[in-house]
């Protein structure tokens, strides 16, 4: 098994079960020292896509969902996240839990920052921040964030 940091729309609990049916979830966590952002916005139809960076702010920090992945699962994954084409990079984090930290597999944007991404994709990524447990004012924030309407 890998340990899997999940962000974004990936953080939905019933999507990671349909992408990775094999691979239990394993807690939350966070990763201080990072923010969450968008990019390739020339990627998708309806605007930049998630991905997390560096931050320059070590206060800020990204709330993650923690998957075992299973061999047959992190396959899967690594094509839905589009590794192959080259669009997500997989890289090693460090997430602080409750228990302590942890080393895991997060895929990051293999892209130029900026762009705004979609109401509805933000919509998706503050749902399922909220499904998976994220705390009341982090799910506030993303709800808040700068967003495109199409239409």
């Amino acid at each position: 098994m890998t340990l899997y940091a999940a962000y974004g729309s990936n953080l939905d609990p019933i999507q990671m079960l349909l992408r990775a049916p094999h691979s239990p979830a394993r807690g939350t966590g966070w990763l201080p020292g990072w923010r969450l952002t968008f990019g390739g916005e020339d990627h998708s139809w309806e605007g930049a896509l998630a991905t997390v960076v560096e931050s320059d702010d070590p206060a800020e920090q990204v709330f993650v969902a923690l998957y075992d992945i299973s061999q047959p699962d992190e396959d899967a994954l690594d094509s839905w996240e589009g590794g192959d084409l080259g669009l997500y990079t997989k890289i090693r984090v460090r997430v602080a839990t409750l228990e302590g930290d942890v080393t895991a597999w997060l895929y990051v944007l293999d892209d130029y920052e900026g762009g705004l991404p979609s109401a509805r994709y933000l919509g998706i990524i503050a749902d399922a921040a909220e499904a998976a447990g994220a705390p009341d004012d982090y799910v506030a924030a993303l709800r808040d964030r700068p967003c495109r309407s199409i239409g």
